[in-house]
Protein backbone atom coordinates (compact mmCIF):
# COMPACT_ATOMS: atom_id res chain seq x y z
CA UNK A 1 0.00 0.00 0.00
CA UNK A 2 1.13 3.51 -0.82
CA UNK A 3 1.95 5.18 2.20
CA UNK A 4 0.59 8.67 2.97
CA UNK A 5 3.98 10.39 3.74
CA UNK A 6 7.45 8.98 3.11
CA UNK A 7 10.56 11.53 3.51
CA UNK A 8 13.85 10.04 2.37
CA UNK A 9 17.14 12.51 4.02
CA UNK A 10 14.52 14.85 3.71
CA UNK A 11 16.72 18.40 4.81
CA UNK A 12 15.86 22.11 5.10
CA UNK A 13 18.61 24.38 5.93
CA UNK A 14 17.98 28.23 6.20
CA UNK A 15 21.38 29.83 6.13
CA UNK A 16 23.65 28.59 8.46
CA UNK A 17 20.86 27.21 10.42
CA UNK A 18 19.83 23.26 10.03
CA UNK A 19 16.04 23.13 10.71
CA UNK A 20 15.30 19.45 9.22
CA UNK A 21 17.98 16.96 9.22
CA UNK A 22 18.23 13.90 7.06
CA UNK A 23 14.81 12.78 7.89
CA UNK A 24 13.16 9.47 7.48
CA UNK A 25 9.44 9.04 8.00
CA UNK A 26 6.94 6.48 6.40
CA UNK A 27 3.23 7.43 7.86
CA UNK A 28 0.88 4.37 6.92
CA UNK A 29 -2.85 4.95 5.58
CA UNK A 30 -5.77 5.01 8.06
CA UNK A 31 -3.51 6.11 11.28
CA UNK A 32 -2.83 9.06 13.19
CA UNK A 33 0.31 9.73 13.45
CA UNK A 34 2.30 12.01 16.39
CA UNK A 35 4.80 14.21 15.01
CA UNK A 36 6.57 15.08 19.06
CA UNK A 37 8.65 17.78 19.66
CA UNK A 38 9.65 21.22 21.36
CA UNK A 39 8.84 24.26 19.70
CA UNK A 40 11.93 24.91 17.50
CA UNK A 41 12.55 20.60 17.02
CA UNK A 42 12.11 21.24 13.32
CA UNK A 43 7.57 19.97 12.73
CA UNK A 44 7.03 23.08 11.63
CA UNK A 45 9.25 22.94 9.24
CA UNK A 46 8.63 19.43 8.25
CA UNK A 47 5.03 20.19 7.32
CA UNK A 48 5.65 22.99 5.49
CA UNK A 49 8.14 20.66 3.30
CA UNK A 50 5.62 17.79 2.80
CA UNK A 51 3.07 20.43 1.58
CA UNK A 52 5.58 22.40 -0.56
CA UNK A 53 5.20 25.57 1.48
CA UNK A 54 9.30 25.09 1.70
CA UNK A 55 11.63 23.10 -0.79
CA UNK A 56 14.24 21.33 0.61
CA UNK A 57 17.33 21.42 0.53
CA UNK A 58 18.22 17.67 0.22
CA UNK A 59 16.16 14.61 -0.31
CA UNK A 60 12.66 14.01 -1.16
CA UNK A 61 9.13 14.50 0.17
CA UNK A 62 6.15 12.38 -1.45
CA UNK A 63 2.80 12.25 -0.09
CA UNK A 64 0.08 9.29 -1.58
CA UNK A 65 3.11 8.62 -3.84
CA UNK A 66 3.57 11.66 -5.50
CA UNK A 67 6.45 14.57 -4.99
CA UNK A 68 5.64 17.46 -2.53
CA UNK A 69 7.11 19.67 -5.06
CA UNK A 70 6.42 18.59 -8.39
CA UNK A 71 3.11 17.49 -7.43
CA UNK A 72 1.89 20.20 -4.88
CA UNK A 73 -1.37 21.22 -6.08
CA UNK A 74 -2.68 17.48 -6.46
CA UNK A 75 -1.65 17.17 -3.04
CA UNK A 76 -3.31 20.00 -1.86
CA UNK A 77 -6.89 18.96 -2.70
CA UNK A 78 -6.62 15.67 -0.89
CA UNK A 79 -5.20 17.43 2.24
CA UNK A 80 -7.00 19.19 4.94
CA UNK A 81 -4.31 21.85 6.73
CA UNK A 82 -4.44 23.53 10.21
CA UNK A 83 -1.34 25.55 10.49
CA UNK A 84 0.06 26.32 14.12
CA UNK A 85 -0.18 29.93 13.30
CA UNK A 86 -3.04 31.13 10.71
CA UNK A 87 -4.22 34.04 9.59
CA UNK A 88 -7.77 34.88 8.03
CA UNK A 89 -9.24 38.05 6.33
CA UNK A 90 -10.09 40.10 9.64
CA UNK A 91 -12.82 41.80 8.31
CA UNK A 92 -14.39 38.60 7.22
CA UNK A 93 -17.08 36.64 9.22
CA UNK A 94 -16.71 33.30 9.65
CA UNK A 95 -19.12 32.20 7.65
CA UNK A 96 -18.42 34.37 4.83
CA UNK A 97 -14.59 32.66 5.33
CA UNK A 98 -16.56 29.34 4.73
CA UNK A 99 -18.35 30.37 1.90
CA UNK A 100 -14.96 31.40 0.25
CA UNK A 101 -13.12 28.29 1.22
CA UNK A 102 -15.79 26.29 -0.15
CA UNK A 103 -15.80 27.64 -3.21
CA UNK A 104 -12.20 27.25 -3.62
CA UNK A 105 -12.64 23.58 -2.53
CA UNK A 106 -15.26 23.31 -4.82
CA UNK A 107 -16.51 19.98 -3.15
CA UNK A 108 -17.46 20.57 0.28
CA UNK A 109 -20.80 18.69 1.66
CA UNK A 110 -22.37 21.84 3.34
CA UNK A 111 -24.48 19.27 6.18
CA UNK A 112 -20.79 18.06 7.09
CA UNK A 113 -19.59 21.87 7.28
CA UNK A 114 -22.86 22.82 9.21
CA UNK A 115 -22.74 19.78 11.38
CA UNK A 116 -18.59 20.69 12.58
CA UNK A 117 -19.68 24.27 13.07
CA UNK A 118 -22.96 22.86 15.50
CA UNK A 119 -20.17 20.27 17.14
CA UNK A 120 -17.17 23.09 18.18
CA UNK A 121 -19.51 25.94 18.30
CA UNK A 122 -17.85 27.79 16.14
CA UNK A 123 -18.74 31.64 16.15
CA UNK A 124 -19.50 32.61 12.26
CA UNK A 125 -21.39 35.59 12.64
CA UNK A 126 -18.56 37.90 13.69
CA UNK A 127 -15.96 39.43 12.15
CA UNK A 128 -12.53 37.22 12.21
CA UNK A 129 -10.82 40.19 14.34
CA UNK A 130 -13.20 40.30 16.97
CA UNK A 131 -13.35 36.16 17.63
CA UNK A 132 -10.77 34.76 20.59
CA UNK A 133 -8.02 32.80 19.92
CA UNK A 134 -10.29 29.71 20.74
CA UNK A 135 -12.87 30.87 18.50
CA UNK A 136 -10.37 30.92 15.45
CA UNK A 137 -9.14 27.60 16.20
CA UNK A 138 -12.37 25.87 16.15
CA UNK A 139 -12.91 27.95 12.79
CA UNK A 140 -9.40 26.33 11.39
CA UNK A 141 -10.70 23.22 12.35
CA UNK A 142 -14.02 23.62 10.50
CA UNK A 143 -11.85 24.75 7.33
CA UNK A 144 -9.24 21.66 7.46
CA UNK A 145 -11.99 18.59 7.73
CA UNK A 146 -15.29 20.04 6.12
CA UNK A 147 -14.02 18.46 2.75
CA UNK A 148 -13.38 14.99 3.59
CA UNK A 149 -9.80 15.30 2.96
CA UNK A 150 -7.82 11.61 2.33
CA UNK A 151 -5.07 13.27 4.81
CA UNK A 152 -4.84 16.01 7.88
CA UNK A 153 -1.95 18.14 8.84
CA UNK A 154 -2.64 19.14 12.07
CA UNK A 155 -0.07 21.77 13.70
CA UNK A 156 -0.92 21.91 17.32
CA UNK A 157 -4.27 21.84 16.54
CA UNK A 158 -6.10 22.23 19.91
CA UNK A 159 -4.18 25.22 20.82
CA UNK A 160 -6.57 28.02 22.73
CA UNK A 161 -9.59 25.09 22.97
CA UNK A 162 -11.19 24.06 25.94
CA UNK A 163 -11.61 20.76 27.72
CA UNK A 164 -14.70 19.73 26.34
CA UNK A 165 -13.64 21.42 22.74
CA UNK A 166 -10.57 19.27 22.96
CA UNK A 167 -12.05 15.95 23.63
CA UNK A 168 -14.91 16.68 20.77
CA UNK A 169 -11.32 17.13 18.78
CA UNK A 170 -10.47 13.70 19.83
CA UNK A 171 -13.60 12.09 18.71
CA UNK A 172 -13.61 14.05 15.70
CA UNK A 173 -9.80 12.12 14.81
CA UNK A 174 -11.50 8.67 16.37
CA UNK A 175 -14.06 8.63 13.63
CA UNK A 176 -11.70 9.99 10.56
CA UNK A 177 -9.27 7.26 11.30
CA UNK A 178 -12.29 4.73 11.42
CA UNK A 179 -13.40 6.15 7.80
CA UNK A 180 -9.65 5.30 6.74
CA UNK A 181 -8.55 8.53 6.13
CA UNK A 182 -4.77 9.54 7.90
CA UNK A 183 -4.17 12.72 9.92
CA UNK A 184 -0.66 13.78 11.05
CA UNK A 185 -0.85 15.02 14.40
CA UNK A 186 2.45 17.59 15.49
CA UNK A 187 2.60 19.07 18.71
CA UNK A 188 4.19 19.14 22.34
CA UNK A 189 0.72 18.48 23.47
CA UNK A 190 1.96 14.91 25.16
CA UNK A 191 -1.22 13.85 27.03
CA UNK A 192 -3.21 14.55 23.81
CA UNK A 193 -1.05 12.36 21.46
CA UNK A 194 -0.70 9.59 23.61
CA UNK A 195 -4.63 9.57 23.70
CA UNK A 196 -5.17 9.69 19.90
CA UNK A 197 -1.85 8.40 18.00
CA UNK A 198 -1.26 5.13 16.66
CA UNK A 199 2.53 5.63 16.33
CA UNK A 200 4.71 8.44 17.02
CA UNK A 201 7.92 10.43 16.02
CA UNK A 202 10.05 12.06 17.74
CA UNK A 203 11.88 14.88 16.73
CA UNK A 204 14.93 16.64 18.38
CA UNK A 205 16.83 19.38 16.68
CA UNK A 206 15.84 18.56 13.29
CA UNK A 207 16.68 14.73 14.14
CA UNK A 208 14.33 11.87 14.21
CA UNK A 209 14.87 10.29 17.44
CA UNK A 210 12.71 7.65 17.74
CA UNK A 211 9.71 6.31 15.80
CA UNK A 212 7.22 3.80 17.40
CA UNK A 213 3.92 2.86 18.48
CA UNK A 214 2.61 4.39 21.88
CA UNK A 215 2.31 1.24 23.37
CA UNK A 216 5.99 -0.03 22.48
CA UNK A 217 7.24 3.46 23.44
CA UNK A 218 5.54 3.08 26.65
CA UNK A 219 7.10 -0.13 27.08
CA UNK A 220 10.99 1.56 27.11
CA UNK A 221 10.30 4.11 29.01
CA UNK A 222 11.88 4.69 32.24
CA UNK A 223 9.23 3.60 34.92
CA UNK A 224 9.01 5.46 38.38
CA UNK A 225 9.12 3.95 41.81
CA UNK A 226 8.20 6.52 44.80
CA UNK A 227 10.07 5.50 48.03
CA UNK A 228 9.96 6.92 51.28
CA UNK A 229 11.86 5.56 54.50
CA UNK A 230 11.59 5.83 58.37
CA UNK A 231 15.20 7.50 58.26
CA UNK A 232 16.44 9.41 55.27
CA UNK A 233 19.02 6.93 52.95
CA UNK A 234 21.54 7.81 50.73
CA UNK A 235 20.94 8.39 47.12
CA UNK A 236 24.53 7.21 46.22
CA UNK A 237 22.53 3.29 47.51
CA UNK A 238 20.94 3.62 44.41
CA UNK A 239 22.67 5.00 41.65
CA UNK A 240 24.82 2.45 40.38
CA UNK A 241 22.42 -0.27 40.39
CA UNK A 242 21.98 -1.79 36.95
CA UNK A 243 18.90 0.40 34.87
CA UNK A 244 18.64 2.97 37.14
CA UNK A 245 18.60 6.10 35.06
CA UNK A 246 18.05 8.96 37.82
CA UNK A 247 17.53 9.10 41.46
CA UNK A 248 16.03 12.30 43.28
CA UNK A 249 16.02 12.82 46.94
CA UNK A 250 14.20 14.66 49.44
CA UNK A 251 14.82 14.05 53.03
CA UNK A 252 13.41 10.65 53.78
CA UNK A 253 12.08 10.10 50.13
CA UNK A 254 13.49 9.22 47.37
CA UNK A 255 12.49 8.79 43.87
CA UNK A 256 13.92 6.63 41.07
CA UNK A 257 13.57 6.29 37.02
CA UNK A 258 14.73 2.91 35.76
CA UNK A 259 13.99 0.15 32.99
CA UNK A 260 14.91 -3.55 32.61
CA UNK A 261 14.68 -6.19 35.30
CA UNK A 262 13.60 -4.72 38.80
CA UNK A 263 14.93 -7.72 40.56
CA UNK A 264 18.67 -6.43 42.42
CA UNK A 265 16.88 -3.02 42.61
CA UNK A 266 13.59 -4.35 44.81
CA UNK A 267 16.58 -6.42 47.19
CA UNK A 268 18.46 -3.09 47.77
CA UNK A 269 15.55 -1.34 48.52
CA UNK A 270 13.77 -4.36 51.04
CA UNK A 271 17.24 -4.09 52.96
CA UNK A 272 16.49 -0.76 53.37
CA UNK A 273 12.96 -1.19 55.40
CA UNK A 274 10.99 1.06 53.24
CA UNK A 275 7.72 2.65 54.98
CA UNK A 276 5.90 3.06 51.28
CA UNK A 277 6.91 2.23 47.89
CA UNK A 278 5.01 3.30 44.62
CA UNK A 279 5.32 2.64 41.68
CA UNK A 280 3.74 3.69 37.74
CA UNK A 281 4.84 3.14 34.21
CA UNK A 282 6.12 6.43 32.55
CA UNK A 283 3.69 8.29 30.25
CA UNK A 284 5.11 9.82 26.73
CA UNK A 285 5.76 12.62 28.70
CA UNK A 286 8.03 11.28 30.51
CA UNK A 287 9.51 9.41 27.85
CA UNK A 288 9.83 12.46 25.81
CA UNK A 289 12.04 14.26 28.69
CA UNK A 290 13.84 11.28 28.85
CA UNK A 291 15.12 11.86 25.08
CA UNK A 292 15.51 15.29 25.61
CA UNK A 293 17.67 14.92 28.37
CA UNK A 294 20.29 12.62 26.49
CA UNK A 295 21.00 15.76 24.08
CA UNK A 296 24.09 17.27 25.32
CA UNK A 297 24.71 21.47 25.67
CA UNK A 298 24.11 22.84 22.24
CA UNK A 299 22.64 19.91 20.80
CA UNK A 300 19.12 21.59 20.64
CA UNK A 301 18.11 24.90 18.31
Amino acid sequence: MTPAIETHGLTKSFGATLAVDRLDLRVEPGQVFGFLGPNGAGKTTTIRLLLALHHPTAGSARVFGLDSSRDSVAIHARCGYLPGEFELPRRMTGLRVLDWFARARGHVDQRWRDELVERFDVIVDRQIHELSKGNRQKLGIVLAFMHHPELLVLDEPTSGLDPLMQNEFQRLLRETIAEGRTVFLSSHELDEVQRVADRVAIIRAGRLVVTDTVDRLRQRAPQTIELRFATPVAPSVFESLGGVQRVTADGDRITLQTTGQLAQLLRVIADHDPVDVVARHADLDELFLSYYRQAGPGDDR
